[in-house]
C-alpha cells in the first residue's frame, strides 16, 4: 500500500481565527529573529480548544482523561462520512442522516459529519451550524464509535440570548465513554473511497483538548 492523497482537513490559526464565544484569540509575538539572535522563534498564546481541535473527556466531565491520557488511537482511524448537508440553520442531525452508513459504524472508526458549514466560517452565521442529536450520538456510540469530528465550532448546539440550547449532550455521552469531539474540521473535499484520517492533538500536559492538524490519508496499491 501507498500514500496517494493527503488532505488537508483544518482550518487556518492565525489573529482571524474563529474561536468559540468567550474563549481566548490566538496571538503570535516574534520572540527571536535569524537577524538578533540567528533564529525565528514565536512566543504563541492560544487557547486548547483553538482552531481544528479534540476535546478531551476531561472538558465536560471532571473526572474524565486528560487530553494527554486518552489512548492515541482514538485520533487514528477509517473515516466514516455522515452526510448532513443541506439542513437549516440550527438544524438537527438525526438517525435519519447516520443510517445510509450505520453498518460502517464500529470500534475503531472516525465519524465525520458533514455539514456543509465551513463555508459560514469567519461570520456570525458561523454559529447558527447545525449539531448532532443526542439520540444519534448513542446511537453511534452503541455501536463502538468513540471518535467524532463535525466541520462546525460545536458538535452540540451553540446557545446565544435567542437561543438557550438545552446543554451539551453529545460532549457529556462521549465523554463519559472515553471519546474524542472534534470541531472546526474541513470536510468538503474527502476521498470517495475508503481512508484513513488523523487527528492526533499536542500532548498538553492535564489539558482538556489540543489543536490537531489534522489529515484525511487515501491509500492505494
Amino acid at each position: 500500500m501507498r500514500v496517494q492523497r493527503v488532505i488537508d482537513l483544518c482550518v487556518p490559526v492565525d489573529a482571524g481565527t474563529t474561536v468559540y464565544p468567550g474563549d481566548p484569540t490566538p496571538r503570535f509575538e516574534v520572540h527571536s529573529t535569524i537577524e538578533a539572535d540567528g533564529f525565528n522563534l514565536l512566543a504563541i498564546h492560544l487557547g486548547s480548544q483553538t482552531g481544528t481541535h479534540v476535546d478531551a473527556p476531561y472538558h465536560f466531565e471532571e473526572d474524565g482523561l486528560r487530553i494527554d491520557e486518552v489512548p492515541v488511537e482514538r485520533f487514528v482511524g477509517p473515516g466514516v462520512v455522515v452526510d448532513a448537508t443541506g439542513l437549516d440553520p440550527r438544524g438537527e442531525i438525526t438517525w435519519e442522516h447516520v443510517e445510509p452508513v450505520a453498518d460502517r459504524i464500529e470500534p475503531g472508526v472516525i465519524v465525520l459529519l458533514r455539514t456543509g458549514w465551513s463555508e459560514h466560517y469567519g461570520d456570525e452565521s458561523y454559529f447558527e451550524h447545525p449539531f448532532l442529536s443526542g439520540d444519534a450520538c448513542q446511537r453511534m456510540l452503541d455501536l463502538g464509535a468513540r471518535s467524532f469530528c463535525i466541520d462546525a465550532i460545536n458538535i452540540d448546539e451553540t446557545p446565544d440570548d435567542e437561543h438557550p440550547g438545552v446543554g451539551f449532550p453529545c460532549h457529556h455521552l462521549i465523554s463519559r465513554l472515553d471519546g474524542v469531539i472534534g470541531e472546526n474540521f474541513r470536510l468538503e473535499e474527502l476521498p470517495e473511497d475508503d481512508f484513513l484520517v488523523a487527528c492526533t492533538p499536542v500532548r498538553l500536559t492535564g489539558a482538556d483538548g489540543g489543536p490537531v492538524r489534522a489529515v484525511a490519508i487515501q491509500l492505494g496499491a
